[in-house]
């Protein structure tokens, strides 16, 4: 059988157009599964949070390299795929490195802190945790603002692995009074006399700390707990106080409209003085 040219197009276009199409069917049904059954983590996956170990996730944390952000990142990733959750062999599929940006407040820049950032990225990609996800969010980063970090027990000391040789290279506890890390360095530098080159050792045990912390704070939502209802998932009362004139719906007059739960006072010191 012989066929001319128009006929040959029609054919191969015919072809192709039935093969896209059970490409297509195939991305559709599995999104998240490649040809070879494979997970690949798109935007939308949600995955199984299980109960961990606090210590030994921030043990874990504190022995992870790669800057603050991977160090918590990295830690609750790889503990969840160790773990009894039944998406555990999804989250061994993770590249962790892909939060390696954010050490010193994203790549140097003192933003952000890289523990927070790791905080607001693992609870993106969790399942829902009896509606209390946001409210885990806004708890971990009251808490950063308001605590003196990183914490110093001996008991937690020796948990993670460090010494009291170790601790005398933190100096001091400080209370950040900011998510942001350029104001929780400079406040550490303050109280305790060293600068930023010296804060490896207390950076460590800061990621240690937040991560300590933050599963603390999912296991108590896990067992149902409400943490929305707990005073450290809000914002201070200076801060909804200036939330009530700079809304996100309504200002008072001529005020500018935010939308932020982070400490206000830190940076902005008011209308008054």
């Amino acid at each position: 059988m012989t066929i001319n040219r128009r006929q040959a197009l029609t054919r191969i276009i015919g072809i192709s157009t039935a093969a896209a199409g059970v490409s297509l069917v195939g991305t559709s049904a599995f999104a998240a599964t490649d040809g070879q059954g494979n997970f690949h983590l798109e935007l939308g996956d949600k995955l199984k949070y299980v109960p961990l170990d606090p210590m030994a996730t921030a043990k874990l944390a504190y022995e992870t390299g790669g800057g603050c952000m991977h160090q918590v990142f990295h830690s609750l990733v790889t503990m969840l795929g160790n773990s009894s959750s039944a998406d555990a062999a999804k989250f061994k599929t993770i590249p962790t490195a892909l939060a390696g940006f954010g050490f010193a407040g994203v790549v140097g820049q003192g933003t952000i802190c890289g523990n927070l950032n790791a905080a607001g990225m693992l609870i993106n990609i969790l399942d829902d945790i009896n509606k209390q996800n946001s409210a885990v969010i806004g708890a971990a980063f009251r808490y950063y603002e308001n605590t003196e970090l990183p914490f110093s027990s001996p008991e937690f000391v020796s948990g993670i692995g460090s010494t009291d040789e170790k601790t005398a290279l933190v100096g001091s506890s400080s209370t950040a009074n900011s998510i942001l890390c350029h104001s929780s360095i400079s406040n550490w530098s303050k109280a305790s006399g060293k600068t930023f080159s010296q804060k490896g050792e207390r950076c460590y045990r800061l990621s240690a700390s937040i991560a300590f912390h933050l599963v603390e704070l999912l296991n108590r939502a896990y067992h149902g707990e409400d943490i929305a209802a707990l005073p450290e998932s809000k914002p201070s009362s200076d801060a909804q106080s200036c939330q009530s004139c700079h809304g996100v719906s309504d200002t008072m007059s001529s005020a500018a409209s935010v939308k932020t739960d982070m400490e206000c006072t830190t940076c902005h010191t008011g209308h008054f003085n």
